[in-house]
């Protein structure tokens, strides 16, 4: 009778548990709305390059810079993401503004490629701009 009992007790206690889905999102890069940068930068000096982007709704959550280095060339977006199941608004809030910090090591000219979403294609759009980098 006690094993029973006790088999009772362990089994209420591991039903009634519940294990909590952890939260799902879904990611998103997001378009470089505008953008403030120095005409000039320094070698070795450390430069603000500020961003703005637009969510489409509120439940957009900020991710993080994407930031990808290939030679002088700097291409930057914004990720993001979304948890499932919010219910959103379609109210468009307005333009959020982050920042990165950017310290070229040698001199020359720099491109930046910020990312402008895709066009009427789907093909991935960027504005370019050189910056001239000095001692």
């Amino acid at each position: 009778m006690k094993k029973i009992a006790l088999f009772l007790v362990l089994m209420t206690t591991l039903l009634s548990c519940s294990v909590d889905e952890p939260d799902r999102y879904t990611n998103y890069v997001l378009p470089i709305e505008s953008y403030t940068l120095p005409e000039t930068f320094k070698v070795n000096t450390t430069h603000e390059v500020k961003l703005k982007y637009q969510k489409p709704t509120a439940c957009y959550n900020y991710n993080g810079i994407y930031y990808y280095s290939e030679n002088s060339t700097r291409t930057i977006a914004i990720y993001a993401n979304v948890k499932e199941g919010d219910v959103c608004s379609d109210v468009l809030p307005p333009l959020s503004e982050v920042s990165f910090n950017f310290a070229p090591t040698t001199k020359g000219t720099y491109t930046f490629k910020f990312y402008k979403g895709p066009d009427a294609e789907g093909k991935d759009t960027f504005e370019e701009v050189e910056i001239e980098v000095t001692e």
